[in-house]
């Protein structure tokens, strides 16, 4: 199967598809964290047409999520939160059958519609909680892997810093792995 994982520079999702023996690229304006030849370092728009049987899109969350809905205001304003929301209707409509696009709790569920499915990082072996929506187009839920005690919200706490948002928004490995193994 040929799989496009959009606006992805970790490589995680890329590799769990690949690993199974999925045709798997990732496309990001970012490069690559893992130095992989199968990763387009360009606009996901340059690619999409490309044939693709299966998209993962982690499109960036900066101007959509709640939890910076104090400024939610100026985003409004500014037109970049009305952009961001051009940019995610602009995945799900892609001419792709079967597409996921990931996303934490945000406005995507009032502006565009409710997600199909939300998981935890404790669902798939990471004792952390991170809400995740995920809105599918003719692929199933994922179905949790590892379910673990811990409920630590790491990720929230995360201090301040000049990566804190490459560390906020990198996948999972264990929800990754759910994503190759059940979609692929």
């Amino acid at each position: 199967m040929k799989v496009l994982i959009a606006c992805e520079y970790s490589g995680r999702v890329r590799q769990a598809f690949r690993s199974r023996g999925h045709d798997a690229w990732s496309c990001d304006l970012l490069e690559s964290e893992d130095n992989s030849p199968y990763h387009y370092q360009q606009s996901v728009v340059d690619v999409i047409g490309m044939g693709w049987d299966l998209m993962v899109a982690h499109p960036p969350c900066t101007h959509l999520a709640v939890s910076g809905s104090r400024h939610f205001a100026a985003k409004k304003a500014s037109g970049v939160q009305d952009k961001a929301l051009d940019f995610v209707r602009f995945l799900m409509d892609a001419p792709i059958n079967k597409i996921s696009v990931e996303n934490p709790i945000s406005i995507i569920s009032s502006r565009i519609r409710k997600p199909d499915q939300i998981i935890q990082p404790w669902q798939y072996g990471h004792g952390e909680t991170k809400a995740t929506c995920l809105w599918l187009k003719n692929l199933p839920k994922l179905v949790p892997t590892n379910i673990v005690a811990g409920r630590e919200a790491r990720v929230h706490r995360m201090p301040p810093g000049p990566n804190r948002w490459k560390e906020r928004s990198r996948t999972y490995q264990g929800i990754a792995d759910a994503m190759g193994s059940q979609w692929g």
